[in-house]
């Protein structure tokens, strides 16, 4: 990163300097797209998805061939406040599950051929409790930044990002509450499984949070060092990273996106270069997707982070991209299309001949 001594003035300049969308690449597989042996228009959203894939590649024959899934973990001071419904120690105990390869995520990514890193960020040193103080000062929070972009080493052409963190919807809740405003009830789900109780605490916990650092909420990057936590600053570095080396990005759910947020907040085209893979049923979600201008790729109800609706998303932008490359053109196959004189091919529902 470049050395002004200001940490966060070196993020700016990050913002400053990223890199557009190659629009000459997606042109030629929008080119493309209108010779191949289909109506146009009839893949829907896996076109756009194509198109989408060539611009952030920089590549007018999109393809994925080394997607990777990055899960990133920390724990929360917050968790204190009795605002989970499960201890701490889980977060741990999750990264060990991952590495025996026992989680929801490991079968997906196995399912779809995704590379698979954890990343361990200091779960014995929880941040701090965001009631009572910041949870991350400064240096720490660009140092964990800087770790999430040099995260991204190996050559991936696809990256899915996920987390895990007991507590983090809470300090994702209070990211959206602090950037968007509102009642802190309206940004907070249940989580792990809150009880009424729980949930209770849970809002009382962000309002405390709202209340105490209220004369700092201007800044976004002040937002994610208060409330935010350890994966939250790397996923930030990682989309940031992903962005100057040309890598397209597939965010998950509520927590991810709340990191995704961030960015949003400071730069409005910081995003451009992501997919929403799914809509999670964790708090309002929906509408914060609605905000950064993303529609969803999948809608299943889930609300389990680890990166899985990143994850089963990206079967999807393997399967666009391989269609685009993969399928016959009319001249190809000698089908006749509308601009060599027929009108006997007809289409139905379906897309078959």
């Amino acid at each position: 990163m470049p050395a002004s001594g200001l940490p966060f003035d070196d993020i700016r300049t990050l913002l400053a300097t990223m890199p557009g969308p190659d629009m000459a690449a997606a042109n030629a597989v929008r080119a493309r797209d209108k010779e191949l042996t289909k109506p146009a228009g009839s893949l829907g959203r896996m076109e756009e998805i194509a198109e989408w894939l060539a611009a952030w590649q920089g590549k007018a024959q999109p393809r994925v061939d080394r997607p990777l899934v990055c899960v990133f973990a920390g724990n929360h001071g917050v968790v204190a406040q009795g605002v989970s419904a499960f201890p701490q120690a889980v977060t741990r105990q999750m990264l060990e599950n991952f590495a025996a390869g026992g989680a929801a995520i490991n079968q997906i990514c196995a399912a779809f051929d995704l590379g698979f890193k954890v990343f361990d960020l200091a779960l014995d040193l929880p941040t701090g409790d965001f009631t009572r103080e910041d949870a991350l000062d400064e240096r720490s929070c660009v140092a964990t930044m800087a770790f999430g972009m040099e995260a991204l080493a190996g050559g991936t052409d696809l990256l899915c990002l996920g987390e895990m963190g007991i507590g983090n919807t809470t300090s994702a809740a209070a990211i959206y509450a602090a950037l968007y405003g509102g009642e802190a009830a309206f940004w907070c789900g249940r989580g792990t499984g809150l009880d009424d109780d729980g949930l209770r605490r849970k809002v009382a916990a962000v309002e405390a949070g709202l209340a105490l650092h209220a004369a700092h909420l201007n800044d976004p990057l002040e937002v994610l060092r208060r409330f935010g936590g350890r994966e939250m600053a790397a996923i930030c570095g990682a989309i940031l990273a992903a962005r100057q080396q040309r890598i397209p990005v597939i965010l998950d759910g509520y927590v991810v996106t709340a990191a995704a947020a961030i960015l949003h907040a400071l730069e409005p085209l910081a995003l451009d270069h992501c997919l929403a893979g799914h809509l999670s049923a964790e708090g309002a979600h929906a509408q914060v997707l609605a905000r950064l201008g993303k529609q969803p790729l999948l809608a299943l109800d889930m609300r389990l982070g680890e990166g899985t609706g990143a994850a089963l998303a990206a079967s999807l932008v393997k399967a666009a991209a391989a269609i685009h490359a993969g399928m016959a053109t009319f001249a190809q196959a000698g089908v006749a299309g509308k601009d060599l004189g027929t009108s006997e091919v007809v289409y139905d529902a379906g897309g078959a001949g």
